[in-house]
């Protein structure tokens, strides 16, 4: 059997050492793909939230024009709401009057997803 030597000047890393370099990056990555996703699912949420907060000032613009009106998700559209497609929200009006305001948003993109309401006052509430 032959024996390996290493010869004087000789530079490299050994095999022990690569693999233990390997194995730290891998639990740093495990470490750190749950806390990115995480990270996006907050913010997707917190677009949400921003989202019924936008639609909500669209729908008291509609309501100093039409104080007795109805709005629905076409009338917020034309009273400069303008919703965030990219993050997944969508903005759903369950009551439209101005007494009983009820809308809710949510991202289907966050894990776990809020659901996020509104009421007539502009109280949000996951």
């Amino acid at each position: 059997m032959k024996k390996f030597t290493v010869k004087r000047g000789q530079k490299g890393f050994t095999l022990i050492e690569l693999m233990i370099v390997i194995a730290i990056i891998g639990i740093l990555a495990a470490i750190a793909i749950p806390q990115f996703t995480a990270y996006k699912s907050r913010g997707y949420n917190a677009a949400a939230k921003a989202d019924l907060k936008n639609a909500y000032t669209a729908a008291q613009a509609f309501f100093a024009d039409n104080p007795t009106g109805t709005v629905a998700h076409a009338d917020l559209l034309t009273s400069g709401y303008v919703p965030s497609t990219a993050n997944g929200v969508t903005v759903t009006v369950g009551t439209g009057t101005q007494v009983g305001l009820a809308m809710t948003a949510v991202s289907s993109l966050a894990s776990p997803a809020v659901t996020y309401s509104v009421n007539a006052a502009g109280t949000i509430t996951p």
